[in-house]
């Protein structure tokens, strides 16, 4: 550990945090904001907690892995102009979300928030229902980005083995390896995830920039800055605008984990001071990375419909840059080191939603899942609940690919409206329901809250639109779907438990029980 993180340490806000006090008997531990006691290592300073939303984020290589979807809807112009569109958006999501960070600085994130924001009469059934989507659109982000780390692993194979036809179970037997790798850093290597963090943060931005050199000199020929910048492609069917629209999901897919971090607020010394800083470090951070990224791939590519063909676009198009074969592999090597410490932190971040969720009995077998090693500063049931079900659904693409994308699309449905949830409760009840935190808005507040809602709201909606006309089953968008039948199974879970058993979270420092 350096310098800074154990003077940060040593500065903890005793408001918030693990305090000791004698009752007589020895000493005992306070309640941190969640209601419980602290049962994780608080082993992340702020260059840590930064790093860890940057390679949770990853926004350059999320661009690039999904990149393909995005295509159809306006092409490289397209691709870049909804980047700005999508980030401006959740800029003000990541606003709303790090003042609430800042007030209620606990594991359980979106679902604490929405719990408190609506008062003592609704807020248990809203953050009941809050803590559920957040968790699934968490799963299911788990397991598309452990798809592309797949990907990129059976591709780097295939870069020198030219004659391997790539078969869905060659990627799925990666997903599992690469599972089980991700997995046993989570559990048995937790002390070193810190250290990951760093190495993280430094491979994001000098990998990124060294992905961006390559990509502006090796090629040949270069695109034309009409490709570029002007030569919207639209092949959806759909009108230009809704075209743009609905391919801004590839932007909220590439910078949308906003509240990624504020799940790890028990493992920091001074969350409600680090939180905000992390969040808007991720947001600004992301955008220029992936920004400048976008724009040296696509001034890269020599034959688009090449991309769009390919069974794992970004391999073709550092393909088409390098014109060798080791140029490709150096490159995807950046994007698969990238992704593995990404996969750590997303990770992470599902199973501490689970856990947060079980400790307040609103899971099934919460007494289970509630459990924590305190040794390895892990919860391994609620880890490996969420490696089991992981497991699960990368098998799915190994009957429909689109079935998969659709639950992978859905992650960005899914913590949006888990967001709005916890936001709108809060203008409407004119924000007087959580104590003010380091990082306050004041008056501004009433407009970012009622902005971030009618923007996830609107956008919400353009990415439930089919992906093209005519309308098929194959290009059909079950994401409204996806959201409906999540909602149910959780209302199910509401009346057989939630409504008689589940007591709502027991949060303190003001903060009353509901």
């Amino acid at each position: 550990m350096n310098s800074t993180d154990v003077a940060e340490k040593r500065d903890i806000d005793e408001d918030y945090d693990r305090t000791r006090v004698s009752n007589g008997e020895g000493a005992v531990y306070i309640p941190n904001p969640s209601g419980h006691k602290d049962q994780l290592k608080r082993q992340y300073g702020l260059l840590g907690i930064c790093g860890l939303a940057l390679n949770i984020d990853n926004a350059w290589i999320a661009l690039g892995g999904s990149v393909s979807i995005a295509i159809a809807n306006g092409g490289p112009p397209g691709v870049l102009y909804e980047l700005i569109v999508a980030c401006s958006y959740y800029a003000v999501v990541a606003a709303c979300i790090a003042e609430l960070a800042s007030a209620i600085p606990t594991a359980g994130g979106v679902y604490h928030y929405a719990s408190l924001t609506p008062g003592p009469r609704w807020g248990r059934v809203i953050g009941f229902f809050t803590g559920s989507l957040n968790f699934f659109g968490w799963l299911f982000d788990l397991a598309s980005i452990t798809q592309i780390v797949s990907n990129v692993v059976v591709e780097l194979y295939a870069i020198f083995h030219p004659d391997l036809v790539i078969e869905p179970w060659h990627v799925y037997v990666a997903y599992i390896l690469i599972t089980l790798l991700v997995t046993s850093v989570v559990i048995f290597a937790n002390g070193t995830i810190p250290i990951l963090n760093h190495a993280g943060l430094t491979l994001v931005i000098l990998g990124g920039l060294v992905t961006v050199v390559v990509l502006a000199a090796m090629p040949d020929v270069h695109a034309s800055h009409n490709f570029v910048w002007k030569d919207f492609v639209n092949i959806t069917g759909w009108g230009n605008g809704v075209a743009f629209l609905t391919g801004v999901l590839n932007g909220a897919f590439t910078i949308g984990t906003v509240d990624a971090i504020t799940h790890l607020a028990e493992e920091l010394p001074n969350p409600s001071v680090d939180l905000p800083k992390g969040i808007f470090a991720q947001v600004g951070l992301g955008f220029i990375t992936a920004f400048l990224f976008g724009i040296s791939l696509f001034y890269s590519i020599s034959d688009l419909s090449a991309v769009s063909s390919g069974g794992f676009p970004l391999a073709t198009i550092y393909a088409q840059a390098t014109g060798t074969k080791g140029g490709a592999f150096c490159l995807l090597m950046i994007v698969l080191l990238s992704l593995l410490i990404c996969l750590v932190g997303t990770l992470l971040t599902c199973s501490r939603i689970w856990w947060s969720l079980a400790r307040d009995n609103a899971t099934p077998f919460h007494e289970l899942f509630s459990r924590v090693n305190e040794t390895l500063s892990c919860p391994i049931p609620a880890t490996l609940l969420c490696v089991i079900i992981s497991l699960g659904l990368g098998a799915i693409p190994l009957g429909s690919k689109v079935a998969f994308s659709d639950l992978a699309g859905s992650f960005i449905i899914l913590t949006s409206v888990s967001y709005a949830l916890a936001i709108a409760p809060h203008l409407f009840t004119g924000r007087r329901n959580i104590p003010k935190g380091p990082f306050h808005m004041g008056k501004a507040g009433f407009f970012f809250n009622a902005a971030a809602v009618l923007l996830i709201t609107f956008f919400d909606i353009m990415y439930c639109f089919p992906y093209g006309l005519p309308i098929t089953t194959q290009g059909m968008n079950y994401n409204s779907v996806i959201l409906v039948g999540i909602t149910f199974i959780t209302a199910i879970w509401w009346f057989i438990h939630g409504s008689r058993k589940y007591p709502g979270p027991k949060m303190s420092h003001g903060a009353t029980k509901i």
